[in-house]
């Protein structure tokens, strides 16, 4: 049987290659990856140009080259400073082994560990200035340099790879392209896209900065309360603040030179350049607008010139630096200064640095309201020049109180005394006719003013400290006119030949502090006054409206003020380090330091000859070297002829006499008056001293807690020997 079969379905016939096709196609896909290749071949050349480099990314690499720099200058000068400490402990320890180690060995160990810790302090107080043009030219070099040795050593053979892959797909190889991965079709992808020469850079990137969530903050009722931190500062933040001020104005831009950054202590610091129609100075003026518009207060800002009239260095913190107080660093290491070259400490500044003032050249006008702490930030200049024994110190007090005593007490007080417009008046004179003597020293050396070389061979820098110079120089006030007078002649002339002033007033007024000689007082320090005349009478005319007013601060704290000192680079916000004798007694333990360190070099009053004491000596008949025969102040007859021997008997007299107030009786015994003297006295080292005094020997006399007659000193012989020695 026959079966039917089906028919077969019939397949479409493939069309035929027209050949005259595939050559066009090819054509065209040639043509295509060939423009790929030439804007590849543009953006390889423009690479290796450093044309993506954006000028605000190389500045900042710049600009943390040299902060890295200076970083490992610090450290390098910190391990120079450890070695030299160490080599100094080491020598003590020799010395206490009873090893041969000499004093002038001891000494040089450690004059070189203060040295190199003065160029410690100088390095970390150094403020890193923005990159020069030619630094940052030498980033942008060395990148390119660094890209031009990749392409050598072969690392951008890939553009070829990527190139020769993409021309083989166009030519049938399509499978090649997919065989070497998505990466490389991404990468040719990217690196084949139209470029354009010229094209603008990317827009500045700013990291993201380092921000506190909340800050504590004291009320006026005295409660902390938390507030929101200040925001992280932006270019937009940076120019709205400057247009709201007027600094910046229409379509007008800044110029970012330093991307701002915060750090981790909460401060950032930016540098960009002003438009040419203002300048750095006109932003200083402005700078409590400006913080305001910045979210911050005043004393949160500092501004500074970085080179031009328009090149601006801005710092900001989200804390008030001034808030919490600080010790004197005097207190943590007490060692002798050099109070010419180096400074001495006083306080620190916006952002944290402390200030050291050189008493070199310049003499001073410390000034502010009751309590505003100018007693504290005078202290600070003052015991710290203490600590250098090439200072003479002549205190002049306002007040009959205790303040300065401890200057006189240790012996850190070449001369002090207490009000007399007589004797204020007889030490300025005194203070001219040695003018003369150091002048002619001066030219016989072939000098014109002080240097550090020639200050011993002058008898030292002559710093005299008027306490509440308004004493003597308000209208009205004994001989005020002629004290007026020698004390601006002293301010013109006399600072070349090493004799300096400190004026301290609680009355920043012109008639207390005339202009003639307030101008010749360098270094100002103004705390809090009542207004802006007292404190232009401080700062200088016109400093107001500059923007440095002390009657300004808010909120207002002790030992803050406006401080300028041209030799230390210094016009700015300050405060004094907190320095506290009447419950802490840290003024004495310093001064006590400092006297070991005269009296080892031979400069505590009495141990050399002082012109100035024996001026006033044969003036007037009494001595205030040391605040006088008592050391209170009070100026008494020839002290100053006793030799060092002789001094130890008057105290010695002197601790018998209290000794006996404090038993209640006119007699008492050896034992008992070197127990109350203290200090390490013994009854044989007293009894020594007494005689030599001409107190004589012990006698008979009768006390309470012994049965019948014992030897012992009566009050009468001890007070005739003190009396003898002090001339009475």
């Amino acid at each position: 049987m026959a079966t039917e079969t089906e028919p077969i379905e019939q397949q479409p016939e493939a069309p035929a290659i027209d050949e005259t096709t595939e050559p066009s196609r090819k054509d065209k896909m040639k043509k295509a990856f060939a423009v790929q290749r030439a804007n590849a071949t543009a953006r390889g050349k423009d690479w290796l140009a450093g044309g993506d480099l954006d000028h605000v990314d190389v500045i900042q690499v710049a600009t943390d080259r040299k902060n890295r720099k200076h970083a490992e200058k610090i450290a390098n000068q910190q391990r120079i400073v450890a070695e030299a400490h160490g080599r100094l402990h080491h020598a003590k320890m020799q010395a206490e082994n009873g090893e041969n180690v000499s004093a002038s060995t001891l000494s040089n160990l450690g004059g070189r560990a203060a040295q190199e810790e003065a160029k410690l302090a100088a390095l970390q107080a150094t403020i890193v200035m923005p990159p020069t043009d030619r630094e940052i030219n030498n980033v942008r070099t060395s990148k390119k340099a660094g890209r031009a040795a990749i392409l050598a050593g072969g690392s951008l053979g890939g553009l070829s790879v990527l190139g020769t892959a993409a021309e083989q797909a166009a030519t049938g190889q399509p499978m090649l392209l997919a065989a070497l991965g998505t990466a490389v079709g991404y990468g040719w992808y990217l690196v084949s896209r139209p470029f354009v020469a010229g094209q603008h850079a990317p827009a500045p990137f700013i990291p993201e900065q380092l921000a506190a969530s909340s800050l504590s903050v004291a009320g006026a009722d005295g409660r902390e309360y938390a507030v929101p931190a200040p925001s992280s500062l932006t270019v937009d933040d940076l120019e709205a603040a400057l247009k709201a001020i007027g600094e910046l104005r229409g379509e007008e831009k800044i110029q970012i030179l330093a991307v701002p950054q915060r750090d981790r202590e909460g401060n950032t610091t930016v540098v960009f350049d002003l438009p040419p129609r203002t300048k750095v100075a006109n932003l200083v003026k402005k700078i409590e607008e400006f913080a305001g518009a910045l979210g911050r207060d005043s004393s949160m800002v500092d501004i500074s010139k970085a080179g031009t009239e328009l090149r601006t260095s801005l710092w900001l913190t989200d804390r008030d630096p001034f808030e919490d107080t600080r010790p004197s660093p005097l207190l943590k290491a007490p060692r002798q200064l050099d109070a010419f070259t180096v400074g001495v400490p006083v306080g620190w500044n916006k952002r944290g640095t402390t200030i050291n003032l050189v008493i070199n050249n310049s003499s001073f006008v410390i000034a502010g309201m009751t309590r505003s702490g100018k007693g504290v930030g005078a202290s600070n200049l003052i015991v710290g020049a203490a600590f250098d024994p090439r200072i003479n110190l002549r205190i002049v007090a306002g007040k009959n109180n205790g303040e300065w005593d401890p200057y006189a007490k240790t012996g850190a007080a070449s001369t002090y005394f207490k009000p007399s417009p007589e004797r204020f008046l007889a030490l300025l004179k005194a203070l001219l006719s040695d003018k003369d003597r150091r002048e002619r020293i001066l030219g016989e050396l072939g000098k014109s003013k002080l240097t550090a070389s020639v200050i011993e061979q002058l008898g030292g820098i002559e710093l005299v400290v008027v306490d509440e110079v308004a004493t003597y120089t308000r209208p009205g006030r004994p001989l005020r006119d002629e004290i007026l007078e020698a004390l601006i002649e002293l301010s013109a002339v006399a600072a070349g030949a090493g004799i300096l002033l400190v004026l301290i007033t609680q009355y920043p007024e012109v008639d207390v502090l005339p202009q003639a000689l307030a101008m010749n007082c360098g270094t100002k320090w103004a705390m809090r006054v009542d207004n802006a005349d007292q404190s232009n009478a401080v700062l200088g005319k016109g400093s107001s409206g500059a923007g440095r007013d002390a009657s300004k601060f808010d909120p207002p704290r002790q030992g803050l003020g406006w401080l300028v000192n041209p030799f230390a680079g210094v016009t700015d916000k300050a405060r004094s380090f907190d320095l506290d004798e009447d419950e802490r007694g840290e003024i004495t333990m310093l001064l006590e330091k400092a006297a070991k360190i005269r009296e080892k070099a031979g400069r505590l009053a009495g141990q050399w000859e002082d012109p100035i004491e024996q001026h006033l000596l044969n003036a007037t008949g009494l001595s205030s070297a040391a605040g006088g025969p008592k050391r209170d102040g009070t100026p008494g007859r020839m002290v100053m002829q006793l030799t060092p021997e002789q001094r130890q008997q008057a105290d010695a007299c002197s601790g018998c006499l209290i000794a006996m107030n404090d038993l209640g009786r006119d007699a008492a015994q050896l034992d008992e008056m070197a127990e109350l003297i203290g200090g390490g006295m013994d009854e044989e080292r007293l009894g020594e001293l007494l005689r030599a005094a001409g107190a004589g020997g012990t006698v008979k006399i009768t006390v309470p807690h012994k049965t019948g007659r014992v030897n012992g000193y009566r009050r009468a012989p001890i007070a005739d020997a003190l009396a003898f020695l002090e001339g009475n």
